[in-house]
């Protein structure tokens, strides 16, 4: 599906191609609806509504939620965690992150640290990225009340041990936030057998979705002490001045980006009707091949797990001699083959690889359209550079 002399490998940034359904149902949209969620009764109205509601049922379904009430609509995953992070935290309280996240925790937490005072423990991780469930027991205290984990990490591709790490916060009375912006879409995910609070999810990658989406995941029970980040016009109980406590209501105010929830849900269609199994089947072969083939380059080194099952479709690496910025641009204008270089927004796991201070990684990332040609068309460019 990839247009002719282009290799797109940034999939962890946001996933090339989408499904053609997707580019239909948003052009739909925006042909022949062009309307507000919630906020009509003639046709197209009706009509959008009920394909934002399978949006929703399907993305429960997927992720194994109680009901669809439980998933709210937002902006994309850095929406989700800052809901979650800022309506979850009061000052006196303790954080338990880990050195592997992205920005879009490390940022409200500092940001919470600098306003409110509260303190903040950063697990560090092995050698490939990975969190020990013990030390994140190790740290927690009475006052401890968030623990923040990403599922897999966007630089090592890193699958963290999420059940056994929820477990620990849960026996300790912590909310569990799970930042799920490279596993969603990528790994099958039971929110029924996994002890999570919270999962944040990004529409626009794994999940193959148009950017600007995102879905907030709220246990039962959890919305009682997850206050809403925004407050206004929800198309319901408009007679009360007070933000709605009913779900998914509390935490989509405002308009909807409509366009991009028709295009969601038809690519929560597509992901339903492949299998999200078969999708990391096809994505653990290529990052196996990926991993074979660069291990055979001189001077090249690969970042992460060498276990493909303990790993997401990411893989990052350096290149003796040369900048990751100019590899990427070598790539890009050489070989048409694109990737990302720099430190992918996650500067502390970058310091414990040891790639901070030279400005990073290149990171290479397929996606469920690509195909083994591509990957050898990655492997072959990179030796073709170090010959």
């Amino acid at each position: 599906m990839n247009p002719v002399n282009r290799i797109y490998l940034d999939n962890a940034a946001t996933s090339f191609p989408k499904p053609e359904a997707v580019y239909d149902a948003v052009d739909h949209y925006n042909r022949h609806l062009g309307v507000a969620v919630g906020r009509g009764a003639f046709d197209q109205a009706v009509e959008l509504q009920g394909c934002v509601n399978r949006c929703r049922s399907r993305a429960a379904e997927l992720l194994g939620a109680e009901s669809p009430d439980r998933i709210a609509f937002t902006f994309n995953c850095t929406d989700s965690l800052n809901t979650a992070l800022h309506g979850l935290i009061d000052s006196n309280a303790h954080v338990v992150t880990t050195d592997v996240e992205h920005n879009s925790v490390l940022r409200p937490l500092r940001e919470l640290q600098d306003r409110l005072g509260i303190e903040v423990t950063y697990v560090p991780v092995d050698a490939v990225g990975r969190v020990a469930p013990e030390d994140i027991r190790a740290t927690m205290r009475p006052n401890t009340r968030v623990v923040a984990v990403n599922h897999a990490s966007n630089v090592t591709g890193t699958i963290q041990p999420i059940a056994d790490i929820g477990q620990i916060a849960r026996n300790a009375g912590a909310t569990f936030v799970v930042d799920a912006a490279q596993s969603a879409g990528h790994i099958p995910l039971n929110l029924g057998e996994l002890p999570i609070d919270v999962l944040c999810c990004a529409g626009h990658k794994g999940l193959l979705g148009p950017l600007g989406t995102g879905l907030l995941y709220v246990r039962p029970g959890i919305e009682e002490r997850l206050r809403s980040l925004r407050q206004g016009g929800t198309g319901t109980q408009s007679e009360d001045d007070r933000q709605p406590e009913s779900l998914p209501d509390k935490y989509e105010s405002g308009n909807h980006n409509a366009p991009g929830l028709v295009g969601l849900a038809a690519a929560l269609d597509f992901l339903t009707e492949r299998g999200i199994d078969n999708i990391r089947a096809h994505e653990q072969q290529l990052t196996a091949q990926l991993l074979e083939g660069l291990a055979q380059i001189p001077g090249l080194t690969q970042y992460g797990p060498t276990d493909p099952r303990e790993r997401v479709a990411v893989v990052s690496i350096t290149l003796e001699g040369f900048d990751p910025q100019d590899l990427s641009g070598i790539l890009d204008d050489s070989f048409a083959i694109q990737t990302r270089a720099g430190l992918h927004c996650a500067p502390r796991i970058h310091e414990s690889l040891g790639t901070k201070q030279a400005g990073g990684t290149i990171r290479l990332s397929p996606g469920p359209f690509s195909t083994a040609e591509d990957i050898d068309a990655a492997i072959e460019a990179l030796r073709a550079i170090t010959s």
